[in-house]
């Protein structure tokens, strides 16, 4: 049953300003979560370079991961310095270190598959499996205090 369009209910016209403010909140948010998000990831970085064990077979270049994650850290906590989140320029930050970000990314991808399987052949070894087992439970407990 088909129902004409001046019958169905209408919503309010929301005010220009409140829309504004809404995605401006909304921004803000997610631009908190790529702030906390992106450090929690250069900490598990360092756990991992500390304490994994043949961090340099399973990650290749883990500690250019590290620097670069490191700089666009810095780059994103220096562009929300200012409340507004108008003035927050985080795309600039994404342009500015696209192409170190890509370069050393293409590294880690490229011995993704090897780091996969010198992950399967430290299943069969029962002290590398404990030694993982202890690195994770430290991560968690590294959150559970937060």
């Amino acid at each position: 049953k088909m129902c004409p369009h001046d019958l169905s209910p209408k919503s309010p016209a929301m005010d220009p300003e409140e829309i504004r403010q809404r995605k401006m909140t909304k921004r803000s948010k997610v631009i908190e979560e790529l702030v906390r998000t992106e450090g929690d990831f250069q900490r598990d970085l360092e756990h991992c370079i500390n304490q994994v064990v043949d961090v340099d077979r399973l990650f290749t270049n883990i500690e250019s991961v590290f620097e670069v994650s490191a700089e666009l850290l810095q780059r994103l906590q220096e562009a929300t310095s200012d409340p507004d989140p108008e003035t927050q320029l985080i795309g600039e930050v994404f342009i500015q270190i696209k192409a170190i970000m890509e370069e050393v990314y293409k590294i880690y991808c490229y011995h993704h598959d090897e780091a996969n399987a010198s992950l399967k052949s430290y299943e069969a070894q029962e002290d590398i499996q404990k030694h993982f087992r202890r690195c994770i439970l430290s991560l968690r407990k590294i959150y559970d205090q937060e």
